[in-house]
């Protein structure tokens, strides 16, 4: 019998009451990437690991991940699963490199534009910390810089030019922290209130989560108002979606209702997408686009808990933090102790060849995702093809092995299941 492996293998990548939802699913599905549903700090690949409370979500130029533990770790997660401790862990103060320093907890962090990580102190909101791309680790105590008061301080994100902003109270305040080392003022009066208007003539009400877009538009989950704003540069601020008073509700602009929102990213088409929970325990992700229209991509306003599958069948325990990557969305699922990806119009794509190993017997090697699920097919004239084996990938590289060869030219492709 001779023997072809062929290089085409595939891979997928008030009184509060919950009202009707309008999935945009898009055939969107959700997936597991990382985590296997037990608490700790075990390092490894894919579900064969373990998070204690994973919290915030970003994503860095190469498409890397990095997760805000809630036992004071950032973990690093590349693009085939591999996760590892990138900082904290250690009792020594900052600054200092990696794991050999000690890192404070932040309820959301955000990454710039030369993958540098920035977060604030959870609960006192008193320093920014800063993880440099090579891991060296730096505090800023804010109070030293005169930022208007203390308190909360959980909303950050970044522009184009790297400046860093700030949100929290009880000051009811966005802060941007210059690529020059000062904390300024950027917008509002520090007055409890829902006033639009123009820099310092604005009120917030508990101001929290931020986000930023393209065109340096930002994104400012208002709290206390139910609602979201977004500031331009020249500090004009608007409300676009959301209105008083806890309610979740698909539509657009202020006609649609948020309960609750755990965090936000933009994608580069200028939407959002939040986080989200509701009043009597949903957990769901849910979108506003650039016309304002918001969207339930995944999850459900009334039920919660852990199943992979499309939109509107996947549960989530407490969606915690959330980025975008690569054309995907991924939520640090805190409740559930793990890293989901959500895909949009999931289907086989090419697998390299340093990814499908070739060789003189009839099979193949597969260098992938461990816990993802595989498909091994085989033809005789690469037209046609049978499926051989459906596998759940339990270490990487895995050897397959055809069991009942046949004569003749026999051609082997693999495919990663969404």
């Amino acid at each position: 019998m001779k023997t072809k492996i062929i290089l085409t293998a595939f891979c997928a990548l008030s009184v509060w009451q919950a009202k009707a939802q309008t999935y945009d699913t898009n055939n969107v599905v959700v997936q597991t990437f990382a985590g296997s549903g037990f608490s700790g700090n075990l390092d490894g690949q894919g579900t064969q690991t373990m998070f204690k409370g994973p919290r915030a979500i970003v994503a860095d130029t190469a498409s890397n991940l990095f997760v805000m533990d809630m036992d004071s770790r950032i973990r690093k997660i590349t693009p085939d699963g591999t996760v590892t401790t990138f900082a904290g862990g250690s009792a020594a103060q900052p600054p200092g490199y990696g794991t050999n320093v000690a890192v404070s907890v932040g309820i959301e962090m955000t990454i710039d534009h030369s993958n540098n990580l920035f977060y604030v102190d959870y609960a006192y909101g008193n320093a920014l910390w800063r993880v440099g791309s090579d891991g060296y680790v730096t505090r800023i105590p804010l109070d030293t810089l005169n930022h208007g008061g203390s308190g909360v301080r959980d909303g950050i994100c970044v522009d184009s030019g790297n400046n860093v902003y700030i949100s929290g109270y009880p000051d009811n305040k966005i802060y941007r922290y210059t690529t020059n080392g000062v904390l300024e003022l950027f917008v509002g009066s520090g007055n409890s209130g829902s006033v639009d208007g123009n820099g310092i003539f604005t009120s917030f009400n508990s101001p929290s989560f931020l986000t930023s877009d393209s065109a340096d538009n930002i994104y400012v989950w208002d709290s206390a108002n139910w609602v979201i704003r977004r500031i331009n540069q020249n500090r004009d601020v608007v409300t676009i979606a959301g209105r008083f008073g806890r309610d979740d509700t698909d539509g657009y602009g202020t006609n649609a209702g948020f309960y609750g929102i755990s965090s936000m990213c933009s994608d580069n088409a200028g939407n959002i997408y939040l986080a989200a929970h509701s009043g009597i325990g949903g957990s769901t992700i849910r979108k506003i686009s650039a016309t304002t229209n918001v969207t339930t991509l995944a999850g459900s306003f009334t039920l919660h808990g852990y199943v992979n599958g499309a939109g509107s069948t996947a549960r989530f325990e407490l969606d915690a933090g959330i980025c975008f990557s690569q054309g995907a969305i991924f939520v640090a699922d805190v409740g559930n102790q793990r890293i989901r990806q959500i895909s949009f119009n999931p289907s086989p794509q090419v697998v390299t060849g340093a990814n499908l190993g070739i060789g003189t017997f009839a099979g193949v090697t597969i260098t992938g995702t461990v816990g993802r699920t595989y498909q091994v097919q085989s033809s005789a004239d690469m037209t046609n093809w049978t499926t051989r084996a459906t596998l759940l990938l339990t270490s990487s590289p895995f050897l397959w092995i055809d069991q009942n060869p046949v004569s003749g030219n026999k051609f082997y492709r693999a495919l990663l299941l969404p």
